[in-house]
């Protein structure tokens, strides 16, 4: 079965986000991307007081400078389009209050015909933290879990009751519901995360550092699953993060999802035997404009699926 595709939408700063996130969700779906996809970057601080996912001395990207709010985002893309899914990888939780995300949510799925895949993490930035958490960062975990509950509560039959650390709701009708069940994806690198995702979640947000590295993990995550009892399919959507140069050097140090547009298919082609249900694209970063991000995003979907990606 060919691989869903998904693109992720234009949010950093080259992009004029009330003109070209239509344009691009508009064009995208003509184009045969079967979702589209929003990320989340609160702020960039400047100097960094913390390297890039936590990791001493690693910057930031510069596109990162001025990253467009993603439930924004993802409204623009419903408003334009009529089929593709529209998720995120991720929404960071604890930035969120629960409540009000989740009703957020539900509007969305209802106001787009059923369409949002809602994909959380915790993240990583302390100054994010800082800014907006409505836990400490060492709750993070806590955080993400009571999100999860508020959801499913809130998508949920009226009346609605939880009792949370955070969210209290006695008894309660909260409308509108979704137009489905909303499907909740998950990054999850460690133990602990695996456990939730496979406990509480419909689906896993690997992320495209390896076909080998993601396939350990996909076997890591299979077997958790059967060891608790688990029987419901776990959804895959892979993030990539390609960097579009029109050269064409196949030299060894060449990093994947680096290069041209022959090059990122190739790099796909890798992980058509992992089982995966998709995989996001995200392209934004190093294009000039959204007439350069459609047109890129053309090439590697009708390339891809010539390769048979």
């Amino acid at each position: 079965m060919t691989i869903r595709l998904g693109l992720g939408l234009p949010q950093m700063r080259q992009y004029d986000i009330g003109k070209d996130v239509p344009d691009v969700a508009r064009a995208a779906e003509r184009m045969g991307y079967e979702s589209l996809w929003v990320f989340e970057r609160a702020l960039f601080p400047e100097p960094a007081t913390q390297g890039l996912y936590g990791i001493e001395g690693l910057p930031w990207p510069d596109g990162y400078r001025g990253v467009a709010e993603p439930l924004v985002t993802l409204t623009l893309a419903a408003a334009a389009t009529e089929r593709a899914e529209l998720g995120s990888s991720v929404l960071v939780a604890p930035l969120h209050v629960p409540f009000q995300l989740a009703r957020t949510l539900a509007t969305l799925d209802a106001a787009s015909g059923g369409r949002v895949v809602a994909g959380f993490g915790t993240g990583w930035s302390h100054d994010e933290y800082a800014a907006a958490s409505v836990r400490p960062f060492a709750e993070r975990g806590a955080a993400l879990d009571e999100l999860i509950g508020v959801c499913r509560a809130v998508w949920g039959p009226d009346p609605v009751v939880y009792d949370g650390h955070v969210t209290r709701i006695a008894s309660a009708l909260v409308g509108p519901k979704p137009a489905r069940p909303i499907p909740i994806l998950l990054a999850a690198g460690s133990g602990r995360a695996r456990r939730r995702l496979v406990d509480h979640a419909d689906g896993w947000l690997p992320t495209g550092v390896g076909a080998d590295a993601v396939a350990a993990q996909g076997r890591q995550l299979r077997e958790l699953a059967d060891e608790r009892g688990r029987t419901a399919p776990i959804r895959t959507s892979l993030r990539v993060n390609a960097r579009y140069s029109p050269a064409t050097d196949e030299s060894s140090g060449r990093r994947p999802f680096h290069g041209s547009v022959d090059q990122i298919v190739a790099d796909l082609a890798e992980y058509t035997g992992l089982g995966l249900d998709e995989i996001l694209l995200d392209l934004q970063s190093t294009l000039r404009d959204a007439e350069e991000l459609k047109d890129v995003a053309a090439q590697v979907y009708e390339k891809a699926r010539a390769a048979g990606v």
